[in-house]
């Protein structure tokens, strides 16, 4: 019995560990989110969906430029997030925040468009995030 019980434990550290140092490749994260962007998003309302959410602040360009500089600054002030790749010149900024127990990784993409900003904020395991992406943009969007 104790052996089965050590093997389980060091199973579960094993996908611990596979989960918190699973590498983020930005060239699979740091993508448009507006090719993504479902028909029936309204402006200014966080769309929630399977696995994930979006976001479309409206705006013209200088309004989304500033209000991406702001949003950077929020998610980076935001619990256990980094960001992975981008930049506000570069009009795209890709942030990864992680759960508090098990790490897991969320990806959050913003990108300026004709439209406005434009936010996808999405899982990277499993199908179901539990409403944590929709919350997290809607937090966000507050705090801009």
């Amino acid at each position: 019995m104790a052996m089965i019980v050590a093997f389980a434990l060091i199973a579960l550290l094993g996908l611990m560990a596979l989960i918190r140092l699973a590498p983020s490749d930005p060239a699979t994260w740091h993508v448009d989110p507006s090719e993504a962007l479902p028909a029936e998003i309204s402006a200014g309302l966080v769309l929630r969906q399977e696995g994930g959410a979006f976001l479309l602040v409206p705006g013209d360009a200088a309004q989304s430029q500033a209000s991406l500089q702001r949003l950077d600054a929020i998610a980076l002030a935001s619990d256990r997030t980094t960001r992975l790749a981008g930049s506000v010149p570069e009009g795209r900024i890709t942030w990864v925040t992680r759960s508090a127990l098990w790490g897991f990784p969320d990806y959050t993409t913003a990108q300026i468009t004709r439209q406005g900003l434009v936010l996808h904020a999405r899982l990277r395991f499993g199908k179901s995030d539990l409403g944590v992406n929709a919350a997290r943009l809607a937090d966000w969007q507050q705090r801009l």
